[in-house]
């Protein structure tokens, strides 16, 4: 449940909005096709709206569902709160200074992260978005996209900021556990002041925040399960209709996988380096031994 409608994202809105339509149908012993039936509604609609697929939610659908189900006041109430967000306001990544920026792969990730409850992060190569400073991820966008204007550059970088957003949020904050690979420590983004205040910024996030988690798995530790590259496992809140999914991405495309096969994959292979890399007192003394030799 969210505890605070006026600070909830549309997309958390969404998924919780679903997920208690979805318990109130099975509560009143009704299956999708009576309920379609009942209002005169095509089945894929109710998918929807159990899902959190719709961009926005009409209140009065939501009225008409909580009449067939003998929703309490307070839950109609609570319930038409969360349409009500949908329709009044809209996930930051929708704006037009972000769309033309954004590629569709990572604009469906946006959306999984803004309503998932976990993710594990592993990265080879540099910092974890999460938990990247403003210097930091402005020259890695100038360097990988070089044909770009300086103004779409910004838009890159803004909305990398915003996605930080997810581990501070007031309803049900981000769970971040991020493993890193020594390469990222070593590599030099920007030069030595840039590093020594991303690698600082680590440190001071993963102490202050109880919901983030950082490894680091060093060279000396040898051949490791996550050498195929980087990817994301989303895990989503207790009773909501979303699985555990993973998400990739390279310089041509993201994706996101639902396959089981896939999943278990991945989170096998995060299992294995959670437990190979130093836990995260020793992996934050070795980033902030890093810090020194920049």
């Amino acid at each position: 449940m969210i505890t605070d409608i006026e600070s909830a994202t549309p997309a958390l809105c969404r998924l919780q909005l679903g997920s208690e339509l979805r318990q109130l149908r099975h509560a009143a012993g009704l299956n999708g096709r009576q309920v379609v039936r009942k209002l005169l509604w095509s089945s894929s609609k109710l998918t929807r709206l159990e899902t959190g697929d719709n961009a926005s939610v009409e209140p009065s659908d939501v009225i008409a569902l909580c009449q067939i189900y003998g929703a309490t006041p307070e839950k109609r109430a609570m319930l038409e709160g969360y349409a009500a967000v949908t329709k009044t306001r809209r996930d930051w990544w929708q704006s037009a200074e972000y769309r033309p920026v954004i590629r569709p792969g990572f604009k469906a990730f946006l959306g999984l992260e803004a309503t998932a409850s976990a993710l594990q992060n592993y990265e080879s190569e540099f910092v974890p978005g999460l938990l990247q400073t403003e210097a930091y991820v402005r020259v890695i966008h100038e360097r990988a996209h070089q044909g770009m204007s300086a103004e779409e550059v910004d838009s890159l970088v803004a909305v990398r900021m915003n996605r930080q957003a997810v581990l501070r949020r007031a309803c049900s904050a981000l769970k971040l556990t991020a493993i890193i690979n020594e390469a990222v420590l070593r590599r030099t983004v920007g030069g030595p002041k840039v590093m020594r205040d991303q690698l600082s910024h680590i440190v001071d996030v993963a102490t202050e925040l109880p919901n983030v988690r950082v490894q680091v798995v060093p060279f000396s530790y040898g051949a490791h399960s996550g050498m195929n590259g980087p990817f994301f496992v989303l895990q989503f809140p207790d009773g909501a209709t979303m699985r555990s999914l993973v998400y990739l991405e390279n310089m041509a495309d993201a994706w996101v996988s639902r396959r089981e096969g896939d999943i278990e994959r991945y989170k096998e292979a995060f299992t294995d380096l959670q437990a190979l890399a130093p836990g995260p007192q020793e992996s934050l003394s070795l980033i902030k031994r890093a810090v020194k030799e920049h």
